[in-house]
């Protein structure tokens, strides 16, 4: 089999995958999700004139010279608004969000006003018409539609839905993850080693860049290397009710790399197997009905830079999200060797240099290494049969943070 190239590897695994059916959740649960419907107002906003600051409510005609002397007939703190009117030479005392008392169109803020004692003050200061009065409507009003399908649900976007009187709002449900981790050699971590075996470490990183884009991830354990063992583990992403089946490891070619054949003997449709890239060769991609299955590989990088080109975007899709990588221009810090038939990612630091950004590349790029990833903030993007290029050459770089 060809190894196909990343961008048609890309184009084929996002082909016909959308945004998943909406569902609704109360308010104080939908944080970070994503809009399937627009909103509207459910009421107005302010539902009422309203005092804009602590002060007198009065009628500007009154305090147009100054200093202007004024009986005070009442109180209007908010949520108990003063029920009469006010007349010629009256004021009402009022406080921030109260309603406006019918009579008056003008708010003197406390800070211009005389306590004479008995009753009456004295307005020191002149006030503009209207001033310090949030007219009815000011913010919205019924019907409005204030949020728009797609958006995502931060604190403003919650905070506008819940003065728009919903309690609960439709979005788009959540893309669910199953990983399933495999190999003999695996254990979790915290676990006393043998001689032969490794820590599972891909699950988590796996699981986060899921998460990171507003999927459920759900760590199935480790299988081990028997057909059977791995096939209990998909049966049981499949009732869990999966969108997405991850595998870590046996997506390769060798006798114990049995994704392949329990994938596709579950069901499963291959798409493809084996890209044309650096790390990531092994990739593998299939449908199981409406489930989409990704091989990722089992060495620790390869499987990271995979779930960053291909995962990312597959769950963005399906929650609704708008994604793009963040690709930049930069210049490499260091030389590099002519590239060969697969697109290189390799780990970098890219850091800001008189205003232009600089790449360099660490020199060991083995796909086992995580801390060299855990240092990295980027992947310079080779492209095939790229050229030798010195130092100071243009490059592109996948910047991961």
């Amino acid at each position: 089999m060809a190894l196909l190239p990343v961008a048609e590897a890309l184009e084929r695994l996002l082909e016909g995958a959308a945004a998943l059916p909406s569902e609704s959740v109360p308010l104080a649960d939908a944080a970070g999700r994503v809009l399937a419907e627009p909103v509207a107002a459910l009421r107005t906003q302010p539902p009422f004139n309203a005092s804009a600051m602590d002060g007198y409510a009065v009628r500007y005609t009154d305090v147009v010279s100054m200093p202007a002397r004024l009986s005070v007939i009442g109180m209007a703190p908010a949520g108990r608004g003063f029920t009469g009117s006010v007349g010629k030479g009256e004021a009402v005392r009022i406080f921030t969000g109260a309603p406006l008392p019918e009579g008056a169109d003008t708010v003197v803020i406390q800070e211009n006003v005389r306590d004479l004692g008995g009753g009456s003050i004295e307005v020191i200061e002149p006030t503009a018409q209207a001033r310090n009065v949030r007219r009815r409507g000011l913010d919205f009003g019924e019907g409005d539609v204030l949020l728009h399908k797609g958006r995502d649900l931060d604190p403003a976007a919650l905070s506008l839905a819940a003065s728009a009187n919903h309690p609960s709002l439709n979005v788009v449900r959540q893309p669910f993850v199953a990983i399933i981790a495999t190999g003999d050699e695996l254990l979790p971590p915290g676990s006393a080693l043998g001689p032969d075996q490794i820590i599972s470490s891909n699950a988590y990183g796996v699981a986060a860049v899921a998460q990171s884009v507003g999927a459920r991830a759900l760590d199935l354990g480790i299988a081990a290397d028997r057909k059977d063992a791995i096939a209990a583990l998909v049966k049981k992403a499949v009732k869990a009710g999966a969108d997405v089946i991850v595998t870590l490891g046996g997506a390769s070619v060798g006798d114990h790399d049995l994704i392949h054949d329990v994938l596709t003997g579950e069901g499963m449709q291959l798409d493809f197997w084996k890209i044309a890239m650096r790390p990531g060769k092994p990739l593998m991609f299939g449908r199981l009905g409406d489930i989409r299955c990704v091989g990722l590989p089992g060495n620790p990088v390869a499987s990271l830079v995979c779930s960053q080109l291909f995962l990312k975007p597959l769950l963005a899709r399906l929650g609704g999200r708008p994604y793009r990588q963040d690709i930049r221009t930069a210049w490499l810090g260091s030389a590099m060797h002519a590239n060969d038939i697969r697109q290189d990612y390799v780990r970098a630091v890219v850091r800001e240099d008189a205003g232009a950004l600089v790449a360099t590349p660490f020199g060991i790029q083995d796909s086992s290494m995580l801390r060299m990833l855990a240092d990295a903030n980027g992947l310079i993007v080779r492209e095939p049969y790229a050229p030798a290029a010195e130092a100071g050459a243009e490059c592109s770089v996948l910047m991961l943070r």
